[in-house]
């Protein structure tokens, strides 16, 4: 009976991923990252994704930060903080969030300020998206592997 709860778990895990492919939320970047996880580190890709999430706040708390100063004109530092936030989404496979940096990176470089703020609240909404969407899939993974693990009988 817990075969098949495994198998439901991965069957969903997959229709997600498929979705968030479908979607252009993800891009080939990711099954690159999933490929480097293994037994000997089957956290790996979770690990990597939460790192990009801790860092992602950052990097928007400064957006936003120095978009809301009334004396903003440091285009040049604002364009510094969307590169990584680029960079670092692509290495993930981020692929919309990585779409909205390039437009959001062409708006600071025209200093075109009301651009700049249509693309960080772009920015924020496909931020949080995502996240949602990979705690759903983690969250998934995690039960699967419980439910894998309770197969195996108790050793005395």
């Amino acid at each position: 009976m817990l075969g098949f709860g495994v198998e439901r778990l991965r069957a969903d895990m997959n229709r997600l991923l498929a979705l968030l492919f479908h979607q252009g939320v993800l891009d080939e970047q990711f099954l690159q990252l999933q490929q480097l996880q293994d037994e000997t580190s089957p956290n790996f890709v979770s690990e990597v994704v939460n790192i990009y999430f801790h860092e992602s706040e950052k990097l928007l708390r400064n957006l936003r930060g120095l978009l809301l100063d009334r004396e903003f004109s440091d285009y040049k530092k604002m364009g510094i903080h969307i590169n990584q936030f680029m960079g670092s989404s692509s290495s993930i496979g981020a692929k919309r969030i990585r779409n909205i940096c390039v437009a959001f990176r062409a708006a600071s470089e025209q200093n075109n300020r009301a651009g700049c703020l249509r693309a960080l609240e772009l920015l924020e909404h496909e931020y949080c998206y995502l996240k949602n969407k990979f705690h759903e899939l983690f969250q998934m993974e995690q039960q699967r592997l419980l439910a894998a693990g309770a197969r195996y009988p108790v050793q005395n």
